[in-house]
């Protein structure tokens, strides 16, 4: 546990809205707060560093109110079900409870399967998985009697299971059982208490964990079709049960296939006793009834009806709010951020504060990439782990260059990014941004990379180059993010000259693609000055903001891999993965697409003759007499590095755009590798070129409809060489003629 640590409700706020503030305290020291200004956020004692401004109004410190006195909490973490109960289980006398299983992990600690058990008054019973996998019962007998059963019933881990648990009141007799699905074989276990079992009158019945704080005993795997009978039921009433057909004596029944998009779970029964999804397990997955024959869950959701739980789910930290800051209607659009101190200990919290709705202030707006900042919290490098070496640099480096100290890699307790995986070895396709985000934090570094002496900043602090090159040259900017994009389309966008994007805005809605290309084709000048931009489809949740959903469907470089038959969004329904697989390929947004991927190491452009004489084109290169660009920089030194993208007509870089300008010399300690989605073979590219020959970036330039024009770097790295030499390059000298020239409404882009 960090011994300060936040989040703010959400990511981007207005004028006259209010944002709120969780913080976590483990200190014994009060908690200040302030409100500062963000310029810089890479602390690379290269560039201009770490520039913070504070806020204030009418020449005071912008004031933050404090709601409640930090204090030390625990990050909720592990998904399960609850159900409120008391008019069913109190009424019962012999039941039968069923369900089918798929565990994923045996871990050395106890995995509850279902509980209504309350220790304190020695009533209700749960049913768990032992640490060696074997099922246990934990039995209410009254009278503070709770008796505690072992038995040899052991659930196979990655096997689907029927587990039954029967009470007969007329002999006190318990039966565990463990059955296979479809061989219809399998074992159970008897025994007799010594006294009746009590229900009590649960306030809810518990699928897959429960809310103790003090003990995790979430349960890792599938379940499907938890259900309740009034009567003992037997082998064949147990097959037909799981099998999904109506027997006698039913109580309750929840099919999990039913409203999937929502964290509500439906009971069939007679009594409606409907339940709720904590910290959003992942829905829409093979069920024990999945053939193979459908991949769409909307199209047989009888073979969908499980869901997956993970002891590290987490979608939502719901401590209380502390702090929270009314945005001053006068507050500069901008990049901000709390920053908070209790003795030693240090935090910060950014967010971003866009315009008021309706409403521009510059000519230009940047769009921050909220959603991919998301999407990677908390993203831990294997390296932390698996390699002492590349930690020690790690650590050291952040010291020396007085970094945000804090690794995620380090700190899995506020949850992980979706490029990790789940405890259970399943990839996360969760995530929040209502938990701390330890990446995402003024000061933090990516990569050390000492052995090839190349800084790594990614994300937040790689985008503040751009927003530090724009406040040196005096240029007016507007932020708004991907919020406000999805939600306000085209509307957001129309008031705008020009919209640039950061360094990776990699993660997109269809609703943001939408309005993007509305409009660049309305006239908009767009400039995307990244790599790897527009590549995976998203989804956000109905119920909760700031929670994404992403499926690593086929294709793509991948963290992990969606398993067959999940490649649909739970949120949304629609099939996932990467937008090139859902024929919205990024060379039709912005002319390139991700082509290729390496270390965190750049190298230069080398200008194309002939675009310093196309009328077209040749206004771009004024003032920049070099023949190469970008040899030098903050990220991975070099202006094209880490992720290229290049143009390809066949994948929609339109018939008439310009390639200005070509990356080359990749150094060999990156070693490279070209996207799955481009290779046939090991020897053989779908383009049908060498695969050196596409590890590239193209600086292209084309004209749209209405006299719009679209500018892209094709490099993750491009923004890093900004402030290079006090922000006195080519690459700055490149970006500011683009930008005079896009900002310019009498500019005319006609296209040949």
């Amino acid at each position: 546990m960090l011994p300060l640590a936040g989040y703010a409700d959400r990511l981007s706020a207005r004028p006259g809205e209010t944002l709120r503030f969780h913080v976590a305290n483990a200190t014994d020291a009060a908690v200040t707060a302030k409100i500062v200004r963000v310029i810089s956020a890479d602390p690379n004692p290269a560039g201009p560093g770490i520039q913070i401004v504070p806020v204030t109004t009418n020449g005071q410190p912008a004031h933050v109110s404090e709601l409640a006195t930090p204090a030390l909490q625990t990050p909720p973490q592990g998904s399960y079900a609850q159900v409120p109960a008391a008019p069913l289980l109190s009424q019962l006398t012999s039941f039968t409870f069923l369900v089918t299983l798929w565990p994923t992990r045996p871990v050395a600690r106890c995995q509850t399967i279902a509980t209504w058990h309350d220790a304190a008054r020695a009533t209700g019973l749960s049913l768990a998985l032992s640490e060696t996998g074997c099922l246990t019962l934990d039995v209410g007998q009254g009278d503070g009697r709770n008796e505690s059963l072992q038995t040899p019933c052991r659930v196979d881990d990655h096997t689907w299971s029927h587990v039954l648990c029967t009470y007969d009141a007329a002999t006190q007799e318990i039966e565990v059982g463990v059955f296979a699905p479809r061989a219809e074989d399998g074992h159970s276990w008897k025994a007799r208490l010594d006294h009746p079992l009590q229900h009590g009158r649960p306030d809810c019945v518990f699928f897959a964990g429960t809310p103790n704080a003090r003990a995790n005993t979430c349960y890792n795997g599938k379940i499907e079709r938890p259900q309740f009978l009034s009567c003992v039921l037997g082998q064949e009433g147990v097959f037909r049960a799981g099998r999904g057909e109506t027997v006698p004596g039913l109580v309750a029944a929840w099919d999990f296939s039913r409203d999937m998009h929502t964290t509500r779970i439906v009971d069939t029964g007679p009594h409606g006793l409907h339940g709720t999804l904590v910290n959003t397990p992942t829905r829409a997955v093979r069920g024990a009834t999945w053939t193979g024959r459908e991949q769409c869950f909307r199209h047989a959701p009888e073979q969908y009806a499980a869901i997956h739980f993970h002891d590290d789910d987490i979608d939502d930290c719901r401590w209380p709010a502390t702090h929270e800051f009314k945005i001053p209607a006068d507050l500069r659009s901008g990049a901000y951020a709390l920053l908070l101190e209790a003795g030693d200990a240090r935090e910060n919290i950014p967010f971003f504060v866009v315009p008021p709705k309706g409403t521009q202030t510059a000519k230009l707006a940047v769009l921050v990439s909220t959603f991919t900042y998301t999407v990677y919290g908390n993203h831990a490098r294997p390296e932390w782990t698996a390699d002492p070496k590349w930690r020690d640099a790690w650590i050291s480096q952040a010291k020396d260059w007085n970094a945000y100290p804090h690794n995620p890699g380090a700190h899995t307790e506020y949850g992980l990014s979706t490029y990790n995986y789940h405890s259970d070895g399943s990839g996360i396709a969760m995530a929040s941004w209502r938990r701390p985000m330890l990446n995402l934090r003024i000061g933090y570094l990516t990569y050390p990379y000492p052995e090839i002496r190349a800084s790594g900043l990614r994300h937040y602090p790689a985008d503040s180059h751009l927003l530090a090159w724009l406040e040196h040259a005096g240029v007016a900017y507007d932020l708004i993010t991907d919020f406000e994009l999805h939600h306000e389309g085209l509307d957001l966008l129309k008031r705008y000259t020009c919209v640039t994007t950061g360094s990776h805005p990699e993660y997109h809605t269809g609703a943001m693609l939408d309005a993007l290309e509305a409009y660049r084709d309305g006239g908009g000048r767009f400039m995307y000055l990244g790599g790897n931009g527009f590549y995976w489809k998203i989804a956000l949740s109905p119920e909760q903001d700031g929670l994404i959903e992403i499926r690593r469907a086929e294709g793509g470089i991948r963290a992990w891999a969606a398993e067959p038959g999940e490649y649909y969004n739970q949120f949304d329904g629609e099939y996932g993965g990467l937008w090139r697989r859902n024929g919205r390929p990024p060379q039709t947004l912005v002319g390139v697409g991700f082509t290729a991927q390496g270390n965190f190491v750049g190298s230069h452009y080398r200008i194309d003759a002939a675009a310093r004489t196309n009328p077209r084109t040749a206004w771009m290169f004024d003032g920049i007499p070099e023949a190469t660009i970008g040899g030098d920089g903050l990220s991975g030194h070099g202006a094209a590095g880490f992720e290229l993208d290049r143009a390809d007509k066949r994948l929609g870089t339109p018939a008439h755009a310009v390639v200005v300008a070509q990356s080359e010399d990749h150094p060999p300690e990156a070693p490279w590798v070209l996207v799955p989605e481009e290779q046939l073979t090991h020897i053989t590219t779908i383009p049908g070129q060498s695969h050196r020959q596409l590890i590239r970036a193209d600086m292209t330039l084309f004209e749209t409809p209405n006299n719009g024009c679209v500018f892209s770097t094709g490099s993750i790295t491009f923004c890093g060489s900004l402030p290079h030499n006090g922000f006195d390059n080519p690459i700055a000298r490149l970006l500011r003629n683009v930008l005079t020239r896009f900002l310019d409404p009498t500019a005319k882009f006609p296209r040949p």
